[in-house]
């Protein structure tokens, strides 16, 4: 699993993942991508290179917009492919992070 960041324009983190967010993925990434998430109140998960996800990835997902909107900010999820958005609505994770489809539109929903 593949992780990276950047500071978008308003202050608004977009944590890019690649690969499969599986147990061992996730471990890969875990402390780096809460580490991310904890300096930012606006962010945006970027899963359109992300090609499984697995109950470990979901965990790590809600554990992480938890902590953001405890904070009072926001995360959104980016553009996962059929199969990701499939087990995300299945699992009900889109009821509680929102997926949005362009970066615009993702923008918008985290900004204050």
């Amino acid at each position: 699993m593949k992780i990276g960041s950047e500071t978008l324009d308003g202050d608004i983190l977009k944590i890019n993942l690649a690969g499969r967010m599986d147990v061992q993925g996730t471990r890969e990434i875990d402390t780096i991508f809460i580490g991310y998430a904890a300096s930012s109140q606006s962010v945006i998960v970027d899963l359109g290179a992300v090609d499984f996800l697995a109950s470990m990835g979901i965990r790590t997902l809600l554990l992480v917009a938890k902590a953001i909107s405890g904070r009072g900010g926001k995360l959104v999820l980016l553009n996962p492919d059929a199969n990701v958005t499939q087990i995300l609505e299945m699992a009900g994770i889109d009821t509680l992070i929102p997926i949005h489809r362009s970066l615009d539109e993702a923008r918008l929903a985290v900004v204050p």
